[in-house]
């Protein structure tokens, strides 16, 4: 975790969480940071306290590696995917599966929730985007189009729209209004390698980061590019706005943590800690701390 002051950025507490049985694939927070969820090569998916490190749950029934987590908005589910090709959809309160989602042909890599939590889209490597209802578990949508394995995705702030990216180094945006044919509606080109992370901000803007090395910021309803960063070393793993959306902070395949200011595009703080691989970093709500999680050895 990292203290943020303006023009700073320092290591602030660093907490370590060593009981899982295998290489940690993902690691992410919940929304309002308080909880740690870790996805494992050893398929069980794991929750810990945040401050105190303490474990609170390791949930299995996955079978095979867990690749990807991710918390609903509103803070009361979290969705796991594997290579076993499911997604689990869990309740956050009782620590348990409510529903076993199946459709996927081969190994599911993202899940992305809509942002009033009643939705749910997944993709992998059999090129498939999936849409799901929450409540139900069953299938809404497939969306066809990408011609290679899909390892991102996020909802726009609207909910209407869906972005998807791909190991083709396209985005695809999805237009989701009920009556509308299932058919992308724009096409985001520009990077040179696979799209390994998508996040709307609040206002709509959408970052994209690659195995270029490089992270876009694109206005979707314009398809411009409006920016290009630039400096990681290694593939981008993650990528996060501050509340304000002046800054974004980016992880590559590595322990660099990169802040950049979202006009100029300058990189205004490096952060290299305890992390030999980082996996996750966000902004609490209030913008003055930015976490992190990922792996050490």
């Amino acid at each position: 975790m990292n203290g943020r002051a303006p023009g700073t950025l320092a290591v602030w507490r660093v907490k370590f969480f060593r009981r899982h049985r295998g290489e940690v694939n993902f690691s992410t927070f919940s929304p309002d940071g308080q909880t740690l969820l870790t996805a494992s090569e050893d398929g069980c998916v794991y929750g810990w306290k945040t401050q105190s490190g303490n474990l609170l749950w390791r949930l299995g029934g996955h079978t095979g590696p867990v690749k990807f987590c991710r918390f609903s908005p509103d803070g009361r589910l979290f969705a796991s995917t594997s290579c076993d090709c499911t997604i689990r959809l869990w309740d956050v309160a009782e620590a348990k599966c409510l529903q076993i989602l199946k459709g996927h042909q081969r190994s599911v890599e993202t899940v992305s929730f809509s942002p009033d939590s009643k939705q749910l889209a997944s993709g992998g490597w059999d090129k498939r985007v999936m849409l799901w209802e929450v409540q139900s578990g069953q299938m809404l949508r497939h969306l066809a189009g990408h011609r290679d394995s899909i390892q991102s995705s996020d909802f726009a702030p609207s909910s209407d729209c869906l972005a998807t990216g791909s190991w083709d180094s396209t985005i695809r945006i999805w237009d989701l209004r009920a009556g509308t044919p299932t058919i992308f509606h724009q096409e985001l080109e520009g990077h040179s390698g696979n799209i390994s992370c998508l996040c709307y901000s609040a206002s709509g803007l959408l970052a994209s980061g690659s195995w270029d090395k490089t992270i876009h910021i694109w206005k979707p309803s314009t398809r411009s590019l409006l920016v290009q960063l630039k400096g990681h070393v290694t593939w981008v793993k993650n990528i996060a706005f501050s509340p304000d959306e002046l800054q974004l902070a980016s992880i590559g395949y590595s322990r660099m943590v990169n802040v950049w200011d979202c006009n100029t595009g300058k990189c205004i703080e490096t952060l290299k800690g305890a992390l030999d691989v980082a996996h996750a970093c966000t902004f609490t709500p209030d913008g003055k701390l930015l976490l992190v999680s990922g792996v050490a050895e």
